[in-house]
């Protein structure tokens, strides 16, 4: 039910064209969890250490019906982006037949996919024809020794690779890699990954580890800092900033001095984004969540079950993300206790 007890449907209040949080940022951005199953156990996401994560049970996924709702109620909001995100989105039946519903939502844009890239070799042209327009390939290292290690499942790197030139070749573009880079442990990866991101075509992200969940046993010790990233990269490749980020960028961008693309750096400890932010994520159970590092989310199952309208849920999100005062990553230093964020597997990173 509202937090004011109505019946989830009775939304009398006019809904804005763009919906504005508290501190003026706009909602632009929705990610979509649409499960949080996944065939890898990376150290800084689904451990295995952690034992047996609290899965849910298929039956309590959000249907494709549902949550074309939610994104369109969404679209209706300001919202010109979507990400589908998990777990691991490819092992979600059918997904391409979500991916049609989606791509017929007016007002969005842009509809991207992040996947471990382990299933994308045999899936990447059905992505495509289904309305993907690019995806992001999680890549932690090309060392098949260090990548087995950190998916935690002994998964080796030549498959994830084959998914990413599958994915350029079937228009899925641009490719970005996404790297999470862990003190000890993938550190000697960072430049084999930037030149095979220059040799390739490829965009190469670089991200700070995240305290985001409980499972991963994140340490400020762990993180390499986002500047100690870039300063090795520009001491391989000399690069220069990119002076116009895009809205709602969580990268750091920088191109190539000699004309071989560009590189981000995503430093959510260090060099927080959060006056920028403009993500709103639905997770695969429904519940929505206003911050990646969000304790609680907000429950839009009833409202989906009740047969609410779209201007109904528009009016919901709405009020939802007119309160959203989030800012965790630049508040981090004064979160001394108690702060317990849901667990990135179930909202996507």
């Amino acid at each position: 039910m509202p937090l004011d007890g109505r019946h989830p449907c009775d939304s009398p209040r006019p809904t804005p064209a763009q919906a504005i949080d508290g501190l003026g940022r706009p909602l632009r951005d929705l990610r979509i969890s649409v499960t949080d199953r996944c065939n890898f156990r990376c150290s800084y996401c689904m451990p295995t250490d952690a034992g047996r994560p609290d899965l849910l049970e298929r039956q309590r996924l959000l249907t494709f019906e549902q949550i074309t709702r939610v994104a369109a109620a969404c679209a209706g909001l300001g919202v010109r982006k979507i990400r589908l995100t998990g777990g691991e989105p490819l092992l979600r039946r059918d997904l391409p037949d979500l991916l049609r519903q989606l791509a017929g939502i007016e007002g969005i844009l842009d509809l991207a996919l992040t996947t471990n890239g382990w299933r994308l070799a045999e899936l990447a042209a059905r992505l495509a024809d289904a309305g993907l327009g690019r995806v992001t390939v999680s890549l932690d290292s090309l060392d098949d020794d260090v990548f087995r290690r950190m998916n935690g499942v002994g998964a080796p790197v030549d498959k994830v690779v084959a998914g990413i030139r599958a994915a350029r070749s079937a228009g899925l573009w641009p490719v970005k890699i996404n790297a999470v880079i862990l003190r000890g442990v993938n550190e000697a990866s960072v430049i084999p990954l930037a030149r095979f991101a220059r040799d390739e075509g490829l965009t190469l992200r670089l991200i700070e580890y995240m305290d985001v969940g409980q499972s991963n046993g994140w340490r400020a010790a762990d993180v390499v800092p986002a500047g100690e990233m870039l300063d090795a990269v520009a001491a391989a490749f000399p690069i220069a900033g990119i002076d116009e980020p895009a809205a709602g960028a969580v990268a750091t961008r920088y191109r190539y001095l000699d004309g071989a693309g560009e590189i981000g750096i995503i430093g959510a400890v260090t060099r927080p984004f959060c006056d920028g932010c403009s993500r709103l994520r639905l997770a695969a159970d429904g519940t929505i969540y206003t911050c990646l590092f969000g304790e609680r989310g907000h429950d839009l199952r009833q409202a989906l079950a009740a047969g609410c309208t779209r201007h109904d849920l528009q009016a919901s999100i709405a009020t939802i993300w007119e309160a959203r005062l989030d800012r965790y990553s630049a508040q981090r230093a004064q979160v001394t206790t108690g702060h317990r964020s849901v667990e990135m597997y179930r909202v996507g990173g």
